[in-house]
């Protein structure tokens, strides 16, 4: 007899940090459902993302590859949506399929590409980053407004799909993957969050913790971070606070107001986000369904929380790059794990297609995590040889203003190459800045206060990663940029492709 295959259901959600998910420890919040999904499978502690904005997070996920290939490096590189994807081949394989939610890689057609959802037997995508009050869908039957909360919505749409199967006489599997606008900017709560952590709300009286790295100056950091511009003190703006400054505060009193006014309404929009987890879970429970599939709770990415004074992500620093990922499989994956293997979203399609039995294609770059969650006991690992890449192309937007970069984490050390030109951007050439190199030691500076890449103390670590990040460069198929120079280790013939 043929073992079934898992049901997914895939939850996104964009711009939830970790470090506001209770299983990940926060202090700000709590998140019984997806702590529950958690608490029944496995946390995964170092997913990362490989480019830490939401298009480029996302098109890695569906295509297990990375921007440079999947195409879509910035927020405004859309997707060929007919290249391969792990939807794709479980709908070859017999699985049904549905997307409902924010797709956020383009839309329609331009220059004979087709960026809206494929692969799917239903789609309804909000248009661009969506709205989150009556929002807009698109899907092949055209544009309508869906009345209500995007959050709540959402949930409701890809439940009414998974019920539109029962007719259909099939027990074939399914996937349907639950991509939220929340907890995206500008911050919007529903009615029954909003003022839930202000400090008449039924969590406030008391305010909510601040980061300890809160006032930090960024002394010692490259140009690039000092010169972006996402400081929750300086930059929210009056549609992100939705209420007048208060008159007489001092600049370090107003500073901590608009982080309360911002992390009010940014927990009442996760706390909805957690509803809906709890709403799905209980559905695929009243239907005898939850043991045969697949639950995954993630985020695009990482995000600022007031961390260094910043909100929003891009860096190649920890709050923004750590995915929040738990997953819940009780056919295969025991409860209560914690894997603290380095893994990225690129290796999420090929995770998803192994657990369904389906071969990985060869164009996907990702490795398949699956057997660390069924047999944590199983594959013998080296700590000191994993790590990954990362790169970030979208250099100098009007928004935030962050370097474009790239760099090599593993458990102990960040490598950080601020290269600062539009390399990757069509039509932008910029060098008005100069290059600049970050390194973290993560044991000892868990916070990233203090860079060390001139440090002569690290000077052999230093010729270790850059040479670790020019062979991840090789093996992947980027290039490194023009000015960086050859590592020690590769010049003189220590380390080879």
């Amino acid at each position: 007899m043929t073992a079934r295959r898992p049901n997914i259901v895939f939850l996104l959600s964009d711009d939830h940090a970790a470090h506001a998910i209770g299983t990940y420890g926060s202090v700000v919040n709590r998140t019984p459902h997806i702590d529950a999904v958690a608490a029944s499978g496995v946390r995964l502690d170092n997913l990362f993302a490989t480019n830490s904005l939401c298009s480029p997070s996302r098109a890695s996920i569906l295509t297990g590859t990375y921007s440079h290939v999947n195409g879509v490096t910035t927020l405004d590189t859309f997707i060929d949506a007919s290249q391969p994807t792990f939807v794709t081949a479980l709908r070859e394989a017999g699985y049904r399929t549905a997307f409902v939610g924010k797709w956020h890689m383009g839309q329609g057609s331009s220059d004979g590409v087709d960026h809206d959802p494929q692969g799917f037997d239903r789609w309804d995508a909000l248009i661009d980053q969506g709205e989150y009050h009556d929002p807009r869908f698109l899907s092949r039957d055209g544009l309508r407004v869906e009345p209500g909360y995007a959050t709540d919505r959402i949930t409701d749409l890809a439940i009414d799909w998974v019920e539109s199967l029962d007719d259909s006489g099939s027990d074939a599997p399914w996937c349907v993957l639950v991509w939220h606008k929340a907890p995206h900017r500008p911050w919007e709560p529903d009615a029954a969050h909003a003022g839930l952590h202000a400090a008449d709300g039924p969590l406030g009286g008391t305010p909510i913790p601040v980061p300890a790295t809160f006032t930090d100056d960024l002394t010692g950091r490259s140009d690039t971070a000092r010169r972006a511009a996402m400081r929750v003190a300086d930059h929210l703006t009056a549609e992100d606070l939705k209420q007048p400054v208060p008159q007489g505060l001092s600049p370090d009193e107003e500073a901590l107001w608009k982080y309360q006014r911002y992390m009010e309404d940014y927990l009442a929009c996760v706390a909805s986000v957690d509803d809906n987890v709890g709403r799905l879970t209980s559905w695929l429970a009243d239907r005898g369904e939850l043991d045969d599939t697949i639950v995954i709770y993630s985020s695009d990415q990482g995000f600022f929380l007031g961390d260094h004074g910043w909100f929003d992500k891009r860096f190649m620093y920890e709050e923004s790059i750590r995915m929040p990922f738990v997953l819940s499989y009780p056919r295969a994956v025991a409860p209560g794990q914690g894997l603290d293997r380095i893994v990225t979203n690129v290796d999420i399609a090929a995770t998803l297609l192994e657990a369904a039995g389906i071969e990985v294609p060869e164009r996907m770059q990702g490795r398949s995590f699956w057997g660390d969650l069924t047999s944590p006991a199983g594959a013998p690992r080296d700590r000191e040889t994993e790590g990954f890449y990362y790169r970030y192309w979208m250099h100098d937007d009007g928004s935030h203003q962050v370097g474009a970069h790239y760099g090599y984490r593993t458990h102990r050390y960040t490598l950080i190459f601020f290269y600062n030109d539009g390399l990757g951007l069509p039509g932008c050439s910029d060098r008005r800045f100069a290059q600049e190199w970050e390194l973290y030691d993560l044991d000892a500076d868990p916070e990233e206060l203090v860079n060390v890449a001139d440090d002569p103390a690290y000077a052999a670590v230093r010729d270790e990663l850059e040479a670790r990040l020019w062979l991840a460069q090789h093996e992947l198929g980027d290039e490194p940029h023009p000015d960086q120079p050859v590592p020690r280790l590769i010049a003189d013939g220590t380390r080879t492709p």
